[in-house]
């Protein structure tokens, strides 16, 4: 967990599941994977295993601790959805999200099928809260597309996209529905370029269905150079938020022992 995220849009991760597999363009420089690989066969290091998927019950509990509301991206190191992650696990994940409810929970997939199916049947008590947002990955026409539709039609009540990398020009995009658009290129050595007109178009369309953008970067070898404005400007923008104040520490600390022993009667989950 991080509390102090440097991904733009954030204020924490949490990551109760670890690792992933790639299934689109968008993956083919993952920085999680390039950033886990590192640490294979470290022992001790949280990343000890690479990338290879598993569950952290260990983390589950986590957001009940913070004693702040933050914005929490949900699994920045992994894909909630993953087909490798059991129903009942998600389920746990999203229960924690349903009772730290002073903290926004952002959950990003590239694996809308799986969302929209789950949303629409037992994470339906999940789907309409305001403070859990759920978003997909959108690349390029071919797969970033359909997620947008398997989203739409998934019950969440707040919905959002994000384009990164932004690998093509996405034409003229249906956005009903949609809460927030987040833009950004690829970053790396190895990132892939993306032309402003792009990421223009897209603002365009965002603003003409007043939608709030966030353009997190440019990308590219050197990001922090080529920076974050686009047309001459930084765009910051966030869906409302409406954070609770969080309750106090004794009143956290028995919540967390009530689940914990809701979860400990449960079957145990592990990959």
């Amino acid at each position: 967990m991080s509390t102090n995220s440097k991904i733009e849009w954030t204020d924490a991760t949490w990551n109760p599941v670890r690792g992933c597999a790639k299934i689109s363009p968008g993956c083919k420089h993952c920085y999680a994977e390039t950033f886990a690989e590192r640490f294979r066969d470290v022992a001790g290091h949280p990343y000890e295993r690479g990338f290879d998927l598993r569950l952290v019950p260990e983390k589950l509990l986590e957001p009940l601790g913070w004693p702040s509301s933050r914005m929490v991206f949900v699994n920045s190191m992994s894909d909630l959805f993953h087909e490798g992650v059991p129903d009942d696990y998600i389920a746990r994940v999203c229960k924690v999200m349903w009772r730290a409810n002073w903290h926004t929970y952002q959950v990003l997939t590239k694996r809308s099928q799986r969302l929209r199916e789950l949303l629409q049947g037992k994470l339906h008590f999940a789907a309409e809260l305001q403070h859990i947002w759920w978003g997909v990955s959108v690349e390029n026409k071919k797969y970033g597309l359909p997620r947008i539709d398997d989203l739409r039609c998934s019950g969440a009540a707040v919905k959002f996209l994000s384009i990164e990398p932004l690998l093509e020009d996405l034409g003229e995009i249906n956005l009903a529905g949609i809460d927030w658009i987040i833009v950004g290129g690829e970053s790396g050595p190895q990132a892939r370029p993306m032309r402003a007109a792009w990421a223009e178009n897209i603002l365009w369309q965002a603003r003409a269905a007043r939608i709030p953008f966030f353009f997190k970067q440019w990308g590219g070898v050197q990001k922090k150079r080529n920076g974050r404005t686009l047309n001459g400007q930084t765009f910051d923008e966030f869906p409302l938020v409406n954070r609770l104040a969080p309750p106090p520490r004794d009143a956290r600390k028995e919540l967390t022992v009530e689940l914990q022993t809701e979860f400990t009667s449960l079957v145990q989950l592990a990959l």
